[in-house]
């Protein structure tokens, strides 16, 4: 098999979402950079896939509310400046092809890398890996590189097995006994199920790489389509596949990340509240699905030099505890109880107080005899003083509070409490 460290490998981060579903999340901020896990944002999890495979040549396209997240990528997710293909950098929405297309903006996933083809060739890749930048999951990249290699495909997409039930959210692919591809839909009403398995489909996680000579013909015409929607599930996939190019399948559950054991089966679209707040209780379980522990695949973010979590108070009733939860730096909880929970920064959980199965984002204060839960707090809300969430679905409606089907208040970033 050829080795994918003798490639020039150009990494291009789709970041540019609007995340709509996530609001109350996304009001002021793009959909990657939304906090996920205690002390990382969304985006790190793909930034660290591509580090930890030696992929170290990196554009993300950026577009939506994008300030929060060029913060984080500016000041946390730098290289020195000796060497010129180690490089992560933002490119907002140029209107790079205002002559051709007038004052448009990134009119969907492949015009996004269309408008920016000029990277591609001042780079000049063999392969370049186009990935989204709104999953939480790992991959060791370059072993997919080497199987796109090893089975001479013009596009590979990573693909991963889910029920049948949810597989309408996704691109659904069908393949061959050698994983070609043979049928491409990009959300259908009625997905068509894995032979033999009815009640799971193959689906497309919306990493793909792509030869480079290819993903430029594909664009070139995709982008004078006036009929096209110029995205890669609707358009450009399928009139690849049947303009007969060789689309190959990768199975993501083989893909062996270092230090992991078994099949790597863990991969999250956080694309709604109650799927974003899932994926963060993942983290609290005794034997978590999804591990942050692993020293061979280190998971990097902001380093912002927070002191230690601290517990204090031990009288009565007043006991400073956590149970089975995520701390960041800075945490203090003085005098109250955590359970299955995920704080951030310099949280603060005041005496008496409660928070169970929630997600507390940077400087939360919970006041005394407060009682918190299934719940997600944004950034810089202070809970007063025996105030509950999460107990009386209606009275946080009335509050003008964003309930989910699953039933998870979601407190906005800023939101003063009316007591």
């Amino acid at each position: 098999m050829p080795s994918g460290k003798r490639l020039r490998v150009l990494g291009m981060i789709l970041a540019g979402g609007q995340g709509s579903r996530l609001y109350p999340l996304t009001a002021k901020r793009s959909k990657p950079a939304v906090p996920f896990g205690a002390k990382y944002r969304i985006i790190d999890f793909v930034l660290n896939n591509f580090m930890n495979s030696g992929i170290y040549s990196v554009y993300i396209l950026i577009q939506y509310k994008a300030q929060s997240l060029t913060e984080h990528v500016q000041r946390y997710w730098r290289f020195g400046a000796f060497l010129d293909d180690h490089f992560i950098i933002l490119v907002p929405a140029q209107m790079y092809r205002y002559e051709e297309l007038g004052p448009v903006w990134y009119r969907g996933t492949a015009d996004a890398i269309y408008q920016n083809l000029h990277l591609v060739d001042n780079n000049d890749p063999e392969v370049v890996a186009v990935f989204g930048g709104d999953h939480i999951y790992k991959m060791n990249v370059r072993h997919m590189v080497d199987y796109h290699l090893d089975t001479s495909a013009d596009v590979t997409i990573a693909a991963y097995t889910v029920p049948i039930e949810e597989a309408s959210r996704f691109g659904v692919i069908q393949v061959d006994e050698r994983w070609r591809i043979v049928d491409f839909q990009e959300k259908p009403e009625h997905p068509k199920p894995i032979p033999g398995r009815p009640n799971k489909a193959l689906v497309s996680m919306g990493n793909y790489l792509f030869k480079k000579d290819v993903l430029v013909d594909l664009l070139e015409e995709d982008g004078r389509n006036p009929d096209s929607s110029h995205d890669f599930g609707k358009d450009v996939l399928p009139k690849a596949l049947a303009d007969g190019y060789h689309l190959q399948a990768y199975d993501f559950q083989n893909n062996p990340v270092p230090g992991a054991h078994g099949p790597n089966t863990y991969w999250r679209d956080v694309g709604t509240l109650d799927s974003y707040f899932e994926a963060n209780m993942d983290l609290v379980s005794v034997v978590p699905q999804f591990d942050l522990f692993n020293p061979e695949w280190p998971l990097r973010t902001a380093n912002l030099f927070s002191p230690p979590a601290k517990f204090v108070h031990e009288t009565g009733e007043r006991i400073g505890q956590a149970f089975n939860s995520l701390l960041a730096g800075g945490v203090i909880v003085s005098g109250g109880t955590v359970r299955e929970s995920v704080l951030f920064r310099r949280v603060r959980v005041n005496s008496y107080s409660l928070v169970e199965n929630a997600v507390l984002f940077d400087d939360v204060e919970v006041g005394r005899h407060a009682k918190i839960k299934n719940a997600v707090i944004d950034k810089n809300v202070r809970v007063p003083e025996g105030v509950e969430i999460g107990y009386d679905l209606e009275a946080d409606r009335a509050r003008g509070l964003t309930v989910t089907p699953g039933g998870v208040v979601v407190i906005p970033k800023g939101y003063r409490f009316d007591v």
